[in-house]
Order: structure tokens, then sequence, then C-alpha cells
């Protein structure tokens, strides 16, 4: 096929590039040998070099090893962004396990759902999120849990602040250590660097990443470990410029979102520079570590940027060390760029991924060459075509919209034990995005529209299906349905459309309370509008489009249908 978008790259970015036959475990240990003495991770004014961090890993990798860890063994990961998830994640790896990265938003109905269908054997855990597994564990195939608190890793004057932290936020829990309930520093402490060797083959399975469906069914992508290295090894070869060694990225995306765990761990580490985590979003302490760390290369989303321009002090801060900043999950305003780019004379790289391509598949060039509202062009070795939307199966020309189909060695192996949808996303090869775009003479891809009803809030994917189930759940509910409004801050954000039951009566704020008490925070409804009934096709199905259609009409926006 003719890749015509090999004329827009930037002249040192290889079309192809060579891939190590090593697991990111094995060369993260090469990585440690070269830069020992450099500032792996930093947090909360805590660091550890690449020698002090390598050995927290192998301590658990023996650990895990102890416990049986072993070849497919599935170890999920539900922690902030913290040094513990970091080690736990390559801890696993380096025995051939398959992480299981969960959301620490998650409550107890999705945790359940998600450790259930991965099989997931051991657990890492935050300690104050624990009363929450407790409550699940007897109904999971869990053996063994490993909790650890955000105090194990501060720096000594604020391990000192922290137990009055944690008292006035109602953070102390009393974990029942023991049997099947271990303490993370203990068993580093107890266990030295010494584990049994890395056997891993890169198409072993390596990543259950879970994601949801537009019926509604949670699916977990499985990521082999060459998926994963190839991604990072993709993106690093589209940094010409890239400090080996001396780059400080801000990670402050979560590594429980395969966007994160890409760019804000995974690269750094493979590029040996100094990974800064925050454990939270917090623009106040987002902005000092920009200034104070003096970051380089700042992964982050729409709502982070425009969040920081906001700022009422935004320039009484130095952020001029920063050079790249990488963005996705969303569209980018073309007057964020702008004025982020003035502000601190950085470049903000636009590119687009799906948790099915771990995730990167295209990106803006590093010139003068970026479009704006375009995803970007392929990524070295990526190939990507425009399908018809009937059957996918003719080439459309260029400049007309159709599905966005992608080839590439970042591409999934399929969906965990779901044959169906893994053969209908992957054909012959191709995966199938489900989004709609359109390809300009120069190789440039446009998104046109989305997957079908997804809602993107925040950067977050929100599939409304699973929004719609819980609100059937509500004795007082007898019709309803989630759609993503426009929101000038998030992108988008959701709205709850409900039909009352006959003789019951509910409030907005009593739906809004009973979601809270079954979805991650980001999936409940921000407001809810009563209706006598709902718009449907004549087979009784809710036509979401339309109530869209009628926001973006109040909102003064327009939408191609």
């Amino acid at each position: 096929m003719e890749r015509i978008w090999y004329g827009s790259y930037d002249a040192r970015v290889p079309h192809s590039v060579d891939y190590p036959e090593k697991c990111l475990p094995l060369l993260l240990e090469e990585i440690t040998n070269k830069y020992a003495d450099q500032i792996a991770l930093e947090f909360l004014g805590a660091s550890w070099t690449y020698r002090s961090f390598w050995e927290h890993v192998l301590s658990l990798t023996n650990a895990f090893h102890r416990m049986g860890v072993g070849n497919g063994t599935k170890v999920a990961v539900m922690l902030p962004n913290c040094p513990q998830s970091v080690i736990a994640y390559y801890a696993a790896l380096w025995m051939g396990a398959v992480v299981v990265m969960t959301n620490p938003l998650y409550v107890e109905r999705e945790m359940e759902q998600q450790w259930k269908s991965a099989e997931v054997e051991i657990l890492v855990v935050l300690d104050h999120l624990y009363p929450k597994v407790e409550k699940v564990l007897p109904r999971t195939s869990l053996r063994q849990v490993v909790v650890t608190s955000i105090r194990e890793y501060l720096p000594w004057h604020l391990k000192l602040l922290y137990p009055l932290k944690a008292w006035k936020k109602k953070l102390f829990t009393a974990v029942p250590y023991g049997g099947k309930v271990s303490n993370f520093s203990r068993l580093i402490a107890r266990h030295p660097p010494t584990p049994p060797p890395c056997t891993v083959n890169l198409n072993d399975l390596a990543l259950l990443q879970y994601t949801g469906g537009t019926t509604g069914l949670s699916k977990g992508v499985m990521l082999s470990h060459r998926n994963i290295l190839s991604n990072v090894v993709q993106l690093s070869s589209w940094f010409p410029d890239l400090q080996w060694g001396g780059e400080r990225f801000l990670a402050v995306l979560p590594f429980s979102h395969v966007l994160g765990m890409t760019t804000c761990m995974n690269l750094p580490l493979y590029c040996g520079s100094s990974c800064h985590i925050q454990p939270r979003f917090d623009l106040d302490e987002l902005l000092g570590t920009l200034q104070k760390q003096r970051i380089s290369l700042f992964p982050g989303v729409p709502t982070i940027f425009t969040a920081i321009l906001n700022h009422p002090r935004i320039k009484s801060y130095d952020l001029s060390s920063i050079r790249f900043c990488i963005t996705g999950a969303a569209p980018m305003p073309l007057e964020v760029i702008r004025r982020f780019e003035s502000i601190t004379g950085s470049m903000i790289i636009e590119g687009y991924g799906l948790t099915e391509a771990s995730p990167v598949t295209h990106c803006n060039p590093i010139t003068e060459k970026r479009k704006s509202g375009s995803i970007g062009i392929c990524l070295p070795d990526t190939d990507c075509k425009i399908m018809d939307l009937e059957e996918g199966i003719h080439p459309m020309p260029l400049g007309e919209s159709g599905e966005l189909v992608i080839r590439g060695p970042q591409v999934m192996q399929g969906y965990w034990k779901m044959p169906e949808e893994t053969n209908y996303a992957l054909r012959e090869g191709w995966l199938y995005t489900g989004d709609v775009a359109t390809m300009d003479p120069e190789g440039f891809v446009f998104i046109v529209d989305r997957k079908k009803d997804m809602i993107i809030s925040g950067g977050y994917n929100i599939y409304p299906r699973e929004i719609d189930e819980v609100l059937y759940e509500h004795p007082a509910v007898l019709d309803a349905v989630a759609v993503g409004i426009p929101d000038s801050y998030r992108g988008e954000t959701v709205k709850a459309y409900v039909v009352k039951r006959p003789g019951h009566e509910v409030t907005e704020r009593e739906i809004i309370d009973f979601c809270k008490a079954r979805l991650a925070i980001y999936k409940v409804p921000k407001s809810v509008e009563f209706r006598e009934s709902l718009p449907k096709t004549m087979v009784g199905k809710v036509l979401r489009k339309e109530l869209r259609m009628e926001s973006l009409k109040k909102s003064g926006n327009s939408e191609k249908s």
C-alpha cells in the first residue's frame, strides 16, 4: 500500500524502527545499569535512583515468586499514581504474570466484575481502599492481597504529617494483616533482590487492560509484551531530540489508564529519564511541580491544559522548561494550543490512540507541519486505511469519510474470552476502530465522528450503556438513558434522561446519589432531566443521538449527522 504520510515525517524520524528482542523488564535492567545514579522516580519530594528503584522491583519480584506468581498469573494493581504502582507493575511483568490495571475510583460492583472476568489471583491495593476490597473478596478468586500506604514512600517530613492528614480525610484503615493479606514494604524488606531469571517471551500476554464497549460490556484488551514494547519504541523514535537519561517527565495521567501507563511510566523509564509522579490532579501542586522540577515532557489531556490556562496566577509560574506536551483522548481546541504554547514556549503534539493499540497509533510531527484538528499521521511501522462504513471492505478516496482501520506491532492480540468481538474488531490483521475519519493528500487523519454513543469527559472514555443499567436498578425509574452533552471544561459531561414509574417520586439528587454508590465518580450523571417519555425507534430502541442533538442545539453547537 502507498504510505503517503511518509512525506510528512520529520526527516530525522525513521519509517521503520528496530525493536529489541527483550521485554520491558529486561530492558529496564539494562537501563538501570547504564543510568544507575540518575533519578528514576520522584514523588512528593522523595526520590529514587534507578539503582534503588530497581532493587525494590527485584525484591517484590522475589516476594511474588514466593507467592506462586508465575507465567499467566493475573495480578491486579489498584493504586493511584505512586512508586508502588510502578514497582508492582514491573515486578509482575518480570515473573511472566498478566497485569490487570484497576482504576482506584472503582466501586465494589466494578471491581468484582473486572476481577472475575480476568480471574485475578493477586491484588496490590492502597490501604484506604481495602474495606471495599474486603467486601468483594469472597466472590472472587483472589488468594493474596498486598496492601500499601501512600505514607510508605513519602519523604520523612511528610511521613510525620501523614497521620494527621489521614485522620482529617478519614483515610485511616485498620488492615487485618496476616493470612492472605500482606504489607508491601514489609515484603520488600523481607525479600532480597534475587528473583528467578526472567523467561518472558515477547508474544506472551502482558496486560489485560479493560475498556468499555458500545454494548455496555467491559472487555479485557489482550496486550502482549511485544505490543507494549513496540509502542514505547515507536514513541521514543518520534522525538528525535529526546535526551536519553536527561528528560523530566510529569506523570499526572493515571497509570491505570493505558495512555498514562505508556506515556507517563513506560516511556520515561525506557529512555532512562526521571518520572515525576503526581498522585492526583491538583492544579496548584501540578504547577508547583512543573516549575520546581523543571519538567521537560508533559503528557496530558485537553482538560488539564485548559485548567492550567485558567489558573488566576498562571503568569507567575515559570514553565519555560517544558519542551513538548503530548495530548490525546479528546480534541484540543486551537485557542488552547496557541495560548499554552505562547505562555510556555513549548510545543503541543496532538495524537490518537485506543486501548486496543497500546494505545498510540497517530501523532502530529515535531515540526511546523502540524495540522490543527488532525490526529496526525501514522507512527513508524503503522499503517492505516479509511474503509467504507457499510461493509468495511472498500477503501475510501482521500477526503471522504469512512471507518479508520489500523495495522501495526502495537495492535492487540484480541479481547479476553470474547471471540466474536475479537473477530469483529480484528479482520485480516487490521484493527477496526469504530471511529469515522478522513485522510488528506499528505496522510493526515481527521476524526469526524466517534465510536457509537461513547462519551469522552475530561479524557475518560465513558460508555453510557453501563450508566443506563445502573439507572434501571432504581425502583422509581421506568425508563432511562445517559447521554453526553457539551461541557466547556470537560468537553462532555453525562446527563441522564429519566421516566418515573407511575406512583413513584424521585429527585435529581436522589438519582445522582444512587449512581455515585454504583459507579466511578467520572461516570456519574451531573444532571438529570425527567420526561414523560423517551424518543424511540419502531422496535423500541431509545434514540440516544436525538437527545444529544437536542442538547447540542440548546448549547448553540451543531453536529454532523
